[in-house]
């Protein structure tokens, strides 16, 4: 049996197994294993779990090439489906083997169908994954060519865009435009001025101000003449009180939609952070699943049990007890999507356990549980109409409660008014008189939760991936939030959607999408083949790229308006190697290099500081050498590395996308990995790193070594290192990582008879292999990996290269070298 989480594995083996004896063994994803009975028959039953989706879709390696790859060829490029995890795929074809039936417990949706082939195909033996998705191949192949293209054209004309990334999605954009279309009527709104009787009377000393029958004029003049007649009547009488009970419904059961706009509205959190939040509640145990659909409760629900749960709260226990002893009230009608149940608590919280975002979840959830199994709420509505002897009427009106019903426990405003007790027939001398005026106003900025609304409307995103549409197009600097949850459009975002508009307004409106998604429907009902719609949606995507590249100067001239073009941006920095002039360094995101005179843009690496190196240049390419280091923002404290501008975007050597100089095959740059490359990285967090540990040449006294592909760095401990340098031929022969010779100062040497310089492999060396530490990464202790890494390598004889380097492979494998290229 295979759930989809573990903590669904863990209560579905406890419900199962009735008490008898059980194994478990592992934690992510536990196996549980005990005696029981399947379809009536004896049965050893096996219960474990997948974490999500088992495989991702992506193209091949050498699609990944930005340069090489032309965007247009994605539409028709190859795609593959990728495991999240090898531990996952490999943990499932093993505890597959011998099984007689398989049991899935996934989502009634369509992502746990998917996630169902996905664990069928693990289960069998030699399985392949061609299960997959038609929004996964649409959103990747049309996200990744409209992105790739807009990111390298705008990047490579305008310095201060501030965008990593400028990206395109299905989803993404259209809900963009939601927000840009509000602000495009913010700014196109005109205001308007208008005039309304202010008028007011006294009833048992309280002042009732009433309201205006016409409601307002939109010319002065004919105001004042209104002004006039009713000033001249000077008193108005009670013509009818009207009285009529109004109910307020009570909500419908919680689902992930609505959870995203309550915690918005009431809670001012974000959709991404509720997410956050909420997943966390549910996997310690608190909420039910929060990602459904559904907004009705099952049949088989039980909601008695359910309320017993909250009895003992301080805050709404007395509530729930009385919910209990009273009777709940049917809830209101919903839907029950077949997916989950509406998002319920499943256990008591003491409100000391958990402060903070999860103590507010929590309180929302739970308040808004009981409120769907209460009352409705019932008020007491009064009018009261005037009327003057001019002819113009006047009203007031007023609200009390009757009964709060689900009010007494949701935190809403109860929004009462009381009025004094009016007769008809009672006549009443204006208190005040005169003429007010105000303007009309432009409708607000959408908030999210306005914004979740017209997603769902319209069919943009699930349940699952509204959130993260939101939390992109924020990321992305396209909109911002602000004050009571309101998305204001950026710059970029409002120039991008105005820009689709001009050229393609598929683009950013959302038919398109929910054309998707009912074609979607069609293929899970049976009534379209998957791969005829696939080929259609791509022919038809494709054409509209074709057609968006051909005219994307109806956008960049939205750009040009708005953002400044390279040529004026950033400041000089260092020497092009074609036209030997000064680039000039951009430093807003993406930070990069741009000749204005050979009109070339340079890729830097991000979220660290660049500066010259040295004036040094490329022997490659004669382009001015940079460096490049992280700071403690990025957890790799001081690691720094040189790189020519032009290689990093343009590697010399096959299989790399980028390039610094601590990747380097080149013979005789004292920079490149032959020369300075020490051995293979012990990895992050237990995982595999293909990399290899770089000396630092310039990191003296404190010299390091760090990993040309991950962020771990290897400090040299003492501080008494006067130089170290890397054998240029000369390799252990237990490892095959780099001989070393390191100089000790004078006088401060840790060596034997005072001894100043030592030679050896920091791994396997008696002295050296206590000389390091590993100040990054969460791999094993130091002296744990040390031994681990040693171990792997012994044994393999000399290296022809430093550490595994491009292509190198751990099991003993010749390590390749510059020649080799």
């Amino acid at each position: 049996m295979v759930a989809e989480k573990p903590s669904i594995c863990n209560a579905i083996a406890n419900a199962l197994c009735a008490g008898a004896e059980m194994s478990t063994r592992g934690r992510s994803p536990p196996v549980h294993e005990f005696h029981g009975h399947f379809e009536g028959q004896p049965a050893r039953i096996r219960v474990t779990s997948v974490t999500g989706h088992v495989f991702s879709t992506d193209f091949p390696g050498q699609y990944s090439n930005w340069e090489a790859v032309d965007p247009v060829d994605l539409f028709k490029a190859p795609t593959r489906k990728e495991p999240t995890s090898k531990f996952i795929t490999h943990h499932l074809a093993s505890e597959g083997k011998g099984a007689d039936a398989l049991v899935l417990w996934l989502d009634c949706d369509r992502e746990g169908e998917n996630i169902c082939f996905e664990v069928i195909e693990c289960m069998q033996a030699g399985f392949k994954a061609h299960t997959r998705i038609l929004r996964q191949e649409l959103d990747l192949k049309v996200g990744v060519a409209f992105s790739r293209f807009q990111t390298r054209y705008f990047q490579g004309k305008y310095g201060d865009l501030d965008a990593t990334l400028v990206s395109y999605g299905p989803c993404q954009t259209p809900t963009l435009g939601f927000c840009v279309q509000r602000h495009d009527e913010i700014q196109s709104f005109s205001p308007e001025k208008f005039w309304y009787l202010a008028a007011a009377v006294v009833k048992d000393g309280t002042n009732v101000a009433l309201e205006w029958g016409r409601g307002r004029v939109f010319d002065h003049e004919v105001a004042h003449v209104f002004l006039h007649l009713v000033g001249e009547a000077g008193s108005v009488a009670v013509e009818k009180v009207q009285k009529s009970e109004q109910r307020r419904t009570k909500p419908t059961a919680l689902n992930t939609v609505e959870l995203l706009k309550e915690a918005s509205k009431v809670l001012g959190m974000g959709p991404a952070q509720t997410m956050s939040v909420a997943e966390r509640l549910y996997l310690s145990g608190y909420l039910s699943y929060p990602r459904t659909e559904s907004t009705a409760y099952p049949e088989s629900f039980d909601v008695r049990g359910a309320l017993s749960l909250q009895v003992s709260h301080p805050t709404w226990g007395d509530y729930a007890k009385g919910l209990l002893q009273e009777g709940v009230s049917r809830p209101c009608a919903g839907v029950d999507a077949g997916d989950h149940p509406p998002i319920t608590p499943v256990r008591a919280l003491d409100p000391t356990e958990f402060s903070g975002d999860m103590g507010r979840l929590y309180d929302l959830v739970t308040r808004h549980f009981l409120a769907s199994l209460s009352h409705d709420a019932r008020f007491l509505q009064t009018k009261v109409i005037f009327s003057s002897e001019c002819g113009e009427s006047f009203s007031a009106s007023g609200k009390i409660m009757i009964d709060p019903g689900y009010l007494a426990v949701l935190a809403q405003s109860k929004d009462e008014s009381k009025l004094p007790d009016f007769q008809e027939g009672d006549r009443f001398t204006f208190s005040s008189l005169g003429l007010g005026d105000s303007q009309t106003s432009p409708p607000g900025y959408l908030t999210e939760s306005e914004l979740i609304e017209r997603m769902e409307k319209h069919g943009i995103g699930t349940d699952a991936s509204i959130s993260s549409h939101i939390n992109n197009i924020v990321e992305r600097n396209y909109v911002h939030v602000g004050d009571g949850r309101t998305l204001i459009p950026n710059p970029l975002g409002i120039v991008l959607v105005h820009g689709y508009l001009r050229i393609d307004a598929d683009l950013v409106l959302p038919k398109v999408r929910a054309q998707i998604e009912s074609e979607c429907t069609l293929i899970a009902k049976g009534l379209a083949d998957m791969q005829s719609v696939v080929d259609h949606s791509l022919r038809n995507f494709e054409a509209k790229f074709r057609y968006f590249a051909e005219h994307i100067d109806l956008m960049d001239s939205l750009f040009e308006a708005t953002f400044s073009p390279l040529a004026a941006t950033g400041k000089p920095l260092s020497r092009c190697g074609k036209c030997r002039r000064f680039m000039k360094y951009i430093h807003l995101k993406p930070q990069r290099l741009h000749c204005p005179i050979c009109n070339e843009t340079y890729a830097l690496p991000q979220n660290g500081t660049i500066k010259l190196y040295k004036e040094l240049k490329c022997p490659l390419d004669d382009f001015e050498l940079l460096l490049f280091s992280l700071g403690n923002a990025q957890g790799a404290q001081g690691k720094s590395f040189p790189l020519c501008p032009y290689c990093y975007s343009h590697p010399p050597f096959e299989g790399l996308s980028i390039m610094g100089c601590d990747s380097c095959m080149h013979p005789t740059c004292k920079h490149s990995l032959t020369r300075n490359g020490v051995c293979p990285c012990p990895g992050e967090s237990g995982a595999a790193c293909p990399g290899t540990l770089v000396l630092d040449v310039n990191s003296y006294p404190n010299w390091k070594m760090a990993c040309n592909r991950c962020n771990n760095l290897v400090l040299f401990k003492g501080g008494n290192i006067h130089s170290i340098k890397p054998a240029t031929s000369q390799y252990c022969e237990m490892c095959g990582s780099a001989v070393l010779t390191i100089e000790y100062q004078k006088d401060k040497s840790p060596l034997p008879g005072g001894e100043t310089k030592i030679e050896g492999c920091v791994l396997c060396h008696e002295i050296l292999n206590t000389c390091t530490e590993l100040a990054k990464g969460r791999h094993k202790h130091v002296a744990i990996a040390r031994q681990d890494f040693a171990k792997r390598n012994r044994g393999q004889g000399r290296g022809r290269g430093r550490g595994r380097g491009r292509g190198g492979k751990r099991g003993g494998n010749p390590l390749m070298s510059f020649e080799d290229f």
